[in-house]
Formats: structure tokens, C-alpha cells, sequence
């Protein structure tokens, strides 16, 4: 378990230079870009109330009252959240290829640890989750911050109040910030499934070159048939056969068949197939 633990800890700290810069690149886009669009609403009111001579309760009436939603809809907001996203992504495929790069490649000194080789990959599969949930955190601390923000840029009669609450129960925050411990568990097992699948597809790659490839598209292919089984039965069969809480157990019960599979083959191709 020390050895895991210390893996976890390499390999985040591999990447903390380029995560501590996503995590501050987040905070100052989104604060920034609160104070634009508050100062963007309030100038285009008083614009209307002090040279058109529009009341106030007409301009309101007429624009809608400003709420943090408005913000949360822009680019200001959901760009530097696509961006971690993606660098998270690009991580998942860097994590595993640049220990192969260089003339003394490290994945040999990695494999040649006195421990497990399926330690390696599980520590990998934990730091991308660990990194994931740190963003979460920090997007989640944030938001109480931009909101007060918002609040102290926007008078209270050109805004409409939300809590924090009310704002991450809102489309796509509801699954990044899950709501219910139920929840976090569907929707961050889900994310541990892809990323297993994915690491496997990578060693299949690692293990048989080209025609790896192949096989690591094979397997993405079959993992992603496999977990769909009830929902793609039902739309060959046409009828819905099963109850939405029973389809929600299947695909949970798949799901973890799915990413046994994964680990486990990884494990194998690990052991018995990637050269060094």
C-alpha cells in the first residue's frame, strides 16, 4: 500500500506544474469574466436609464434582470472548464506514452519497481480521478466566490438572486457537481470505467505496435457494446422491456463488469506483454 501510495504521489507530482496553471487559469477567467458581463449588463443599463431616459423598472421589464446564470452560459465560464477537460484528456494517453519517450526510456525503471505491476496502473487511473476531483473542489470553492462578486457588481434591483445551491443543480454542473452521494458515485464510476478502458486500449497499442491499434479500438469497441447491452437491445427489440430503475442496476452491474475486464486485461498485457 506505501508503494501505491508513493506511485500516486509521482505521478502528480509530474503534472502539478501543469495543474496548479489550469486551476489558476480557471479562477482568473471566471472571476474576470464575471466582472465583464456585470459590467457589460450595468453599462447597457445605464445607458438606457441615463441617455434614453428609459425607467428603470421599464429597462428590467424589458432585459430581464441579470442573473448568474448569464454567466455561467458564456464562454467566461465554460471555456476554462473545456480546457481542463481536455488537458485531462490529453493527460490520460501522456500519462502512459511519455515514459517511452526519450533514448533511456523510464518506463523501464516504472516497471522495474519492486512492486506490482498492476500497481503502475492503478496509481495512473488514481491520479487522473484524484486530479479530476481537485478541479471539481476548486470550481466548487469558486463559485460562492463569484457569486459575491456578481452580487457586489449588480444592484439588487437589475439581478435575480440565485444561491449556490440553485446554481450547480443547473444542466451541466449537475453532472460535474454531482447533487446526491448516489449520484457522485454513477457519474465518477462511469468516468474511472472510460478512463480504464482507455488505458487498456493504450497498452494493447504499447504491447502489438501497429496492430495494437487495431486491437485497442477492437476493445474500445466491445467495452462500450457491452456496457450499452440494455439500452442497445431495447432499441434493436424496439419495446421497452425493462423498468428505468432496473436498466439504471444492469448498467451499473456492466459497468463494473466492464472495468474488471479492463483492469484485468491491462494487468495481463502488463505482466506478459509490454516490452521495455
Amino acid at each position: 500500500m506505501n508503494r501505491f501510495v508513493k506511485l500516486v504521489n509521482f505521478e502528480l507530482s509530474r503534472f502539478m506544474k501543469v495543474y496548479l496553471t489550469l486551476a489558476a487559469l480557471t479562477i482568473i477567467v471566471q472571476v474576470a469574466g464575471v466582472i465583464v458581463k456585470a459590467n457589460e449588463y450595468m453599462a447597457k443599463a445605464n445607458e438606457a436609464i441615463n441617455e434614453d431616459r428609459i425607467p428603470m423598472a421599464q429597462f428590467v421589464e424589458q432585459n430581464g434582470a441579470m442573473s448568474f446564470m448569464d454567466f455561467t452560459r458564456s464562454l467566461w465560464f465554460m471555456g476554462p472548464i473545456a480546457i481542463c477537460a481536455a488537458a485531462l484528456i490529453f493527460y490520460i494517453f501522456m500519462i502512459w506514452y511519455r515514459d517511452w519517450l526519450g533514448k533511456n526510456t523510464f518506463i523501464y525503471r516504472l516497471l522495474m519497481l519492486p512492486t506490482a505491476r498492476l500497481n503502475v496502473y492503478l496509481a495512473k487511473a488514481a491520479s487522473i480521478v484524484l486530479m479530476v476531483l481537485g478541479l471539481v473542489s476548486v470550481q466548487l470553492i469558486i463559485l460562492p466566490l463569484e457569486n459575491s462578486v456578481f452580487k457586489w457588481m449588480v444592484p439588487v434591483d437589475f439581478r435575480s438572486d440565485m444561491t449556490v445551491g440553485q446554481i450547480i443543480n443547473w444542466d451541466y454542473l449537475s453532472m460535474i457537481i454531482p447533487q446526491t452521494f448516489t449520484e457522485f458515485i454513477l457519474y465518477y464510476g462511469a468516468g474511472f470505467m472510460a478512463v480504464s478502458i482507455l488505458f487498456t486500449a493504450i497498452l494493447f497499442e504499447r504491447s502489438f505496435k501497429w496492430k495494437g491499434i487495431i486491437a485497442g479500438i477492437g476493445y474500445i469497441a466491445i467495452s462500450v457494446i457491452i456496457f450499452a447491452l440494455p439500452v442497445l437491445s431495447m432499441i434493436f427489440l424496439n419495446r421497452e422491456y425493462l423498468y428505468p430503475l432496473e436498466i439504471l442496476g444492469l448498467e451499473v452491474a456492466l459497468g463494473i463488469v466492464v472495468t474488471a475486464m479492463s483492469i484485468g486485461v491491462g494487468n495481463y498485457l502488463l505482466k506478459k506483454k509490454v516490452t521495455v
